[in-house]
């Protein structure tokens, strides 16, 4: 490995680990939303019931396995990222990763979200089900709710699905993540390509225009795979065995096109401000890193 593949790997990880905390009680609100929309009124209904119920401690339910889920995929994903940006450039003849294009950047984006995949699914599973730990209580076919810890929840998947279980929503997490990550990352480079100035470069644009480009990619990822990640985060906690697109079609069917979009809200807000926080974090640990060795 590389100097410039290990500068991305800790840089990704230090932006994932800001990310968590910056967004993970939205995150929480969001899942909530998803899973069982009937439980709740509408985004404020959710929050006043996460509080009064289990307070502030209840929004970081799940913080344990985000983080895992974070750090694993987001350095893997900016690792796998940076390399697949070199071999882009390699087969247009392209000397720099700054002078790819937004398409470029959507492509290597998308490639380098398959190998986040693997490292993502088994983590987010784990977050997903703590999350909605209380609301699966209602439900009479539990299994979940004397589980208490990341832990012991892994160990009921193994021991009741097996490894397999872990991987639970792997189709649905590559459906999401391969186009998202296409879209985050050409978002994030022409939101930086529109704010850098005429002989500037994209390093040098700040940290607001850094934050907000950061915000823009979450944004654009979340807009066109939200209803992918509502499906995924359903399958995950109440139908494991189900085939995702039989599951889709059934829930369509029975709730609507609309119950796909609950919880949009708080994803886009979250988003805004974690992703923000991920890249400018990304980029000042990129630049420490590249003087201090």
């Amino acid at each position: 490995m590389n100097s410039a593949a290990i500068h991305d790997l800790l840089s990704g990880i230090a932006g994932a680990i800001v990310s968590v905390y910056v967004g993970q009680p939205l995150d929480t609100i969001k899942t909530k939303l998803q899973i069982f929309p009937n439980h709740y009124k509408n985004f404020f209904d959710c929050v006043q019931k996460i509080f009064y119920k289990d307070g502030i401690h209840g929004f970081y339910a799940g913080t344990v396995p985000a983080l895992l889920a974070n750090v694993a995929e987001n350095g893997v994903l900016f690792m796998a990222y940076g390399r697949c940006q070199s071999l882009i450039c390699l087969l247009n003849n392209k000397n720099h990763h700054e002078q790819l294009t937004p398409l470029e950047n959507m492509a290597a984006g998308s490639l380098a979200a398959i190998f986040a995949s693997l490292a993502l699914c088994p983590t987010e599973l784990v977050k997903c089900r703590i999350q909605t730990m209380n609301d699966m209580q209602l439900h009479k076919e539990n299994q979940m709710r004397k589980t208490i810890s990341p832990i012991d929840i892994t160990r009921n998947i193994i021991r009741t699905e097996g490894i397999r279980g872990l991987y639970r929503g792997l189709t649905a997490t590559l459906a999401r993540e391969c186009p998202g990550y296409g879209f985050f990352f050409g978002g994030y480079e022409l939101t930086r390509s529109l704010l850098t100035k005429e002989n500037e470069k994209k390093t040098d644009i700040g940290f607001v225009k850094t934050w907000i480009s950061g915000g823009m990619a979450g944004i654009c990822f979340w807009i066109f795979m939200f209803p992918i990640d509502a499906i995924k985060s359903r399958i995950q906690v109440l139908k494991p065995n189900m085939n995702i697109m039989k599951y889709t079609i059934k829930l369509i069917r029975h709730e609507g096109f609309t119950t796909l979009y609950t919880g949009l809200l708080p994803t886009l807000i979250r988003s805004f401000f974690a992703t923000g926080a991920l890249f400018m974090t990304y980029e000042q640990v990129q630049s420490f890193l590249r003087r201090a060795f």
